[in-house]
């Protein structure tokens, strides 16, 4: 088996979804692994660790692309990236198709490409190791960016985040118990701040507060997220529905209700975003002012994080690599229903039910593809 690691397109973008540890399992269990020139360097991992861990260097885009049979990135591919893959070729990387324009789907189909989305990888239990990678440490960064947002310089309240002697602390009210608002709310709480947690799911909350007993929680309605909204000094966005477009639990006129320098740091952007107000911004310029009210909406945020990010996601990976490395891509379909639960197209085909709906187009279950002659 032929794996492939592409260089992040975005310049801003620090990460590579295969380091060289990863490389060198891979090469161990007989894969040969291309890794285009310069795809760590932002992550600080350079090309000779990549060869001494086994792996050979391919010179641009295209080479890798031709020489491999699986190609693995974390960005969406451009259509560039995708008009250069050969019919049946398979490609993994963060889709986010719920937000993906209809040019990437279609081209997919067009051209065959097997779509593997690390966002919707899916144990038995529902838990999606992948994205949970990537969500511990946008949970743990969104803290930090709140500290830095609440700076008067930053058109902020001015206010310290954990408070000091007569200063009470920040109030940091977290949308979502998942894995972003959990780690989110435990660099909170150390931090010093004064913490509330809102979610619809009650069971969600009850073990939240078993790992991070200081936080006040609710259950999320409108009323109780319209109450939170409007008297936090930070609001962080960690609402998540697998595989769809995130509602808009924070409309407008909550948003206009906030206090001015008050911050929002939308994290389920990638997802289309939980804040009606919000829109996508980049790590160059972050964030924008709506009614006086700071909105921090960084798509893959964690893409600053470069050398954390793509440790914890090569690992996260490594279990699904090995295994299409031992038993083919196919095999390891058949092999491994969460595996088989990322695919959204296979072969020409749109295999995930919500896609297939969201953009009006036939769907045909992966089991029947995977029997059908090829």
């Amino acid at each position: 088996m032929n794996i492939g690691v592409l260089r992040e397109g975005n310049p801003l973008d620090r990460r590579v979804a295969v380091t060289p540890p990863v490389v060198r399992k891979l090469a161990e269990s007989g894969a040969t692994v291309w890794v285009e020139q310069g795809a760590g360097e932002g992550a600080m991992f350079r090309d000779d660790e990549y060869i001494r861990a086994g792996a050979h260097i391919a010179y641009s885009p295209a080479e890798v692309i031709h020489r491999s049979e699986l190609v693995v990135k974390i960005s969406v591919p451009t259509l560039p990236e995708l008009e250069l893959s050969p019919p049946g070729a398979a490609l993994m990387a963060f889709y986010h198709m719920a937000v993906a324009s209809p040019a990437i789907f279609d081209t997919l189909l067009q051209r065959h490409i097997t779509a593997i989305g690390c966002e919707i990888i899916r144990r038995l239990d529902g838990r999606l190791p992948v994205l949970a990678a990537v969500s511990e440490i946008a949970g743990q960064m969104s803290v930090p960016l709140a500290a830095h947002l609440l700076r008067s310089s930053s058109g902020g309240r001015g206010i310290l985040l954990g408070g000091s002697p007569g200063v009470p602390p920040a109030h940091v009210v977290v949308l979502g118990a998942g894995t972003v608002g959990t780690w989110a709310t435990r660099a909170a709480v150390a931090a010093g701040a004064r913490v509330t947690v809102l979610d619809t799911d009650s069971e969600k909350l009850r073990r939240l507060i078993e790992h991070v007993p200081h936080v006040a929680t609710a259950l999320a309605d409108s009323e109780s997220i319209g109450a939170a909204v409007a008297s936090a000094d930070v609001v962080i966005g960690a609402v998540l529905v697998a595989g769809t477009k995130t509602p808009h639990v924070v409309t407008k006129p909550m948003v206009e209700a906030m206090r001015p320098g008050a911050a929002i740091i939308d994290v389920a952007i990638d997802q289309g975003g939980c804040v009606e107000t919000s829109r996508p911004t980049t790590i160059r310029e972050p964030s924008f002012k709506v009614n006086g009210v700071v909105h921090y909406c960084v798509p893959n945020l964690t893409a600053d994080m470069g050398r954390s990010t793509s440790i914890a996601l090569a690992q996260a990976l490594m279990p699904y690599l090995l295994r299409i490395a031992r038993d083919g891509l196919d095999g390891a379909l058949r092999g491994c229903p969460e595996l088989a639960g990322g695919v959204y197209t296979y072969r020409g085909a749109c295999v995930e039910p919500q896609l297939a709906a969201a953009f009006k187009a036939p769907h045909r279950p992966l089991e029947e593809m995977l029997s059908a002659p090829w």
